[in-house]
């Protein structure tokens, strides 16, 4: 026979009271914004943050880019994959290693790149749209103070 005994509640925080809860809730919905966008384009939020990286640079092996976008190389593969599939993307091999390649952007995923960093910057107008320019400066600051803090490099996918 057991017998349940209340114990005394101790007195818990309620959720809105932890930044990390607050910055999780923004960045969900900022996020799930945009990959509404971003989906009329035939683009995942993955996607857009590997042809973001991609741009602009030169060729990158799977393994430096799997470090910068804090992936897996399994993922990196898949990511990659699913580029080369929509001709955003182009595989090179590596003629002194034949197991190497570098992954690069198409004529196609450089012309798709700036139009979907639009969609980016439109996306955040319109979620940032209640705050002062100076505020939306400051929240930019504080965020780049704690990345900055705790060394993080690699950027968010999910």
């Amino acid at each position: 026979m057991s017998t349940n005994v209340m114990s005394p509640m101790h007195p818990v925080s309620d959720l809105s009271a932890h930044t990390g809860f607050l910055m999780r809730m923004v960045s969900n919905a900022v996020s799930q914004g945009f990959a509404g966008k971003l989906a009329g384009q035939d683009v995942t939020l993955a996607e857009w943050v590997m042809l973001r990286a991609l741009y602009g640079g030169k060729p990158l092996p799977p393994s430096l880019l799997a470090r910068k976008m804090g992936m897996t190389k399994g993922a990196i593969s898949k990511l990659a994959d699913r580029l080369l599939d929509k001709g955003l993307i182009a595989r090179t091999d590596n003629p002194n290693d034949k197991r190497a390649h570098s992954l690069s952007l198409t004529h196609e995923g450089i012309a798709k790149v700036p139009a979907l960093a639009r969609l980016a910057d439109e996306s955040d107008a319109a979620f940032f749209i209640g705050l002062s320019d100076a505020d939306h400066a400051a929240l930019r600051g504080l965020l780049h103070k704690l990345i900055n803090a705790h060394a993080l490099t690699t950027a968010p996918v999910e």
